[in-house]
């Protein structure tokens, strides 16, 4: 028998649901447009939707880190079959994702090292190197686009520009949020040594716009982050599938775009958004890769 229940479901999962009310266009990129194969939009979603609900748990202010943590495990051992979910919503997008990945066979990892990043998120709230954050980028931000890659059948030589990808894309999630994170979840991805060298400290982030120590600082992210980017500019060209191929053309530009973006505006001030004619833009130039 391969299911073990290690605690009482009302133990692990408790009383309230955490299904997010949140939807694609609460991103900064699309999820599962168009773009991607009609064939392919289900899983995807089924992978959003998990992804969210994880998400939510860990930023559910209501919840002791432990009890985020014992609910991002169970949630582990539904995908790796470990374990039985309860009739409710947020326990069934496991179930349904689990379902996913076995007909699929995307790697059940693509799903589990995600809450790996998310139980760290529930513990650690400061970070004091680049490596810090780009291990942790390894687990909440990577495995997505390695979901994608082998839903599409797409080879192996894919996954370091899209890991580049996916890791640029979390810090710029990190930059735009600095304030509201540490505001609301009193969580900073800030290099700690860098704003100390800068003369600055993480509650400079509170202030109504950017001291010119937490601006540096800001750009010697988007320094890290342009040579990610870079790396990721080879992720189209190495992409088989028509449609997926376009789709990643897409955000990889759309990921420089937001770059610009946080160069030139100020994150303290006010979230730094894409705006219209970034996608416009963005379309523009996927169309290389049509062919």
């Amino acid at each position: 028998m391969n299911v073990v229940t290690k605690l009482p479901v009302a133990s692990v999962w408790g009383q309230a649901d955490v299904t997010s009310d949140k939807g694609a266009g609460d991103e900064n990129f699309p999820v599962g447009t168009v773009l991607i194969g009609r064939r392919y939009r289900a899983p995807i979603h089924a992978y959003y939707n998990f992804a969210r609900v994880i998400d939510d748990m860990v930023d559910n202010t209501r919840l002791t880190p432990d009890a985020k943590i014992v609910r991002l495990r169970a949630m582990g051992e539904v995908i790796r079959g470990e374990r039985e979910a309860p009739m409710r919503a947020d326990a069934q997008t496991a179930v349904t994702l689990r379902q996913v990945l076995l007909q699929t066979g995307v790697p059940l990892e693509t799903a589990t090292d995600l809450i790996k990043a998310f139980c760290q998120d529930a513990v650690k709230s400061r970070y004091d190197s680049w490596e810090e954050l780009l291990d942790y980028c390894r687990y909440s931000a990577n495995p997505v686009g390695h979901f994608l890659l082998k839903l599409h059948g797409e080879d192996d030589d894919t996954l370091p520009p899209s890991d580049a990808l996916c890791s640029a894309l979390q810090v710029l999630n990190h930059l735009q949020d600095a304030s509201k994170d540490l505001r609301t979840l009193d969580r900073c991805y800030l290099p700690r040594p860098w704003l100390a060298e800068e003369g600055v400290t993480i509650d400079d982030l509170r202030l109504a716009r950017s001291k010119p120590g937490l601006r540096r600082v800001f750009d010697r992210l988007l320094d890290r982050t342009d040579e990610l980017n870079a790396e990721a500019r080879r992720l189209p060209n190495l992409i088989r599938n028509r449609r997926m191929r376009i789709y990643a053309a897409v955000i990889v530009e759309l990921s420089h775009r937001l770059a610009a973006r946080l160069r030139r505006e100020d994150p303290v001030a006010g979230r730094v958004r894409l705006r219209a004619d970034d996608g416009i833009r963005a379309l523009a130039w996927s169309a290389r890769f049509v062919i």
